[in-house]
Order: structure tokens, then sequence, then C-alpha cells
């Protein structure tokens, strides 16, 4: 578990499922491969999150608020099999939660954990060209395109870099 000043991160657990199916089975989730009707995949990439947290022992953690103890996102390490590159992800669940800097939060405290505690040497952000936000907020804390990486299934995806030891 990390903490930040507004938020918890924390391993998922059964009771997120609900709130990760209303995310990702909503017009929010087209960046990351969602949308109407992906009830059963919503479950599915679920169930490889708590997957990935036996496998690597990290992964993507639920964003909790500390005021209301409210789960309002994932964030975190993600490089499944066949990944080109260690990837720190996010994704906020609501509208009502965006725009309020928690996602930028949160990826900067696992920024910070993945550099310092799981010794990562670089960690990447996949990034679909037409999500705005997630640029916009990659680029406000300090990430930088990386035009020659290479992206997961060579999808059109921007990669964009979080840091570089040494």
């Amino acid at each position: 578990m990390l903490e930040t000043d507004r938020l918890t991160l924390r391993r998922p657990e059964p009771a997120d499922l609900a709130g990760w199916t209303s995310f990702f089975t909503s017009e929010r989730a087209r960046f990351v491969g969602g949308g109407d009707g992906k009830t059963d995949l919503a479950w599915r990439v679920f169930a490889i999150f708590l997957g990935h947290w036996s496998l690597h022992q990290t992964g993507p953690f639920v964003v909790c608020r500390k005021d209301t103890g409210d789960a309002i996102g994932t964030a975190g390490p993600w490089y499944p099999s066949g990944w080109p590159e260690k990837e720190l992800t996010w994704s906020i669940w609501s509208p009502e939660a965006e725009g309020q800097g928690f996602a930028s939060e949160a990826v900067v405290s696992l920024r910070d954990h993945v550099l310092g505690d799981l010794n990562w040497p670089r960690a990447v952000s996949y990034i679909d060209p037409e999500n705005t936000i997630s640029i916009r907020l990659a680029e406000r804390i300090g990430c930088v395109l990386d035009v020659n990486a290479v992206a997961p299934d060579d999808d059109p995806t921007l990669v964009y870099v979080h840091w570089q030891k040494g």
C-alpha cells in the first residue's frame, strides 16, 4: 500500500470489480479496450490485474480517496507477457473524480515507487493518440514522447517516457 496526501493506493480486491466494471463498460474506457457491452471482458481484465499482482508482486493499484474511502480508479505498474517495456498506467473511473489532480498525484507517487522500491531503470506510458486528457497529464508531470520506442502489438500508440535512470 502507498499513500499520498489525498490518496491511498492499494492492491485490488474482489469488491473493486463493480467499480471497475462500471468504468470499463462505459465510453470513458474506449482508450483501454472497454466500451458498451464489454462486461465479460471487464471481468477478464480485472482478473488479469489480480494475476499480475500474484505473478509480479505488484500491478495496478486501486486509487482510493482518503476523505471518502471511495475507489476512484486504477494506476500502477503494468507489464504483462509480451509488453515491450514496463508501463505506468492509469484510469480514473468517473467524470466526477476527473480534473482534481488525483491521477497525477497517484502517478507521481507510483513513479517514485517503481524507480526507488522496484528499481526500474525506465518506465513508459502507452497512450492512444486520441486520448488528449492522458497526453496532457503525461506532459504535465514531465513525461517525454519517445517516437522511437516500440508500442505493444505495433499499435499506433504514443510512448511517453517518465524518466530514465542514469
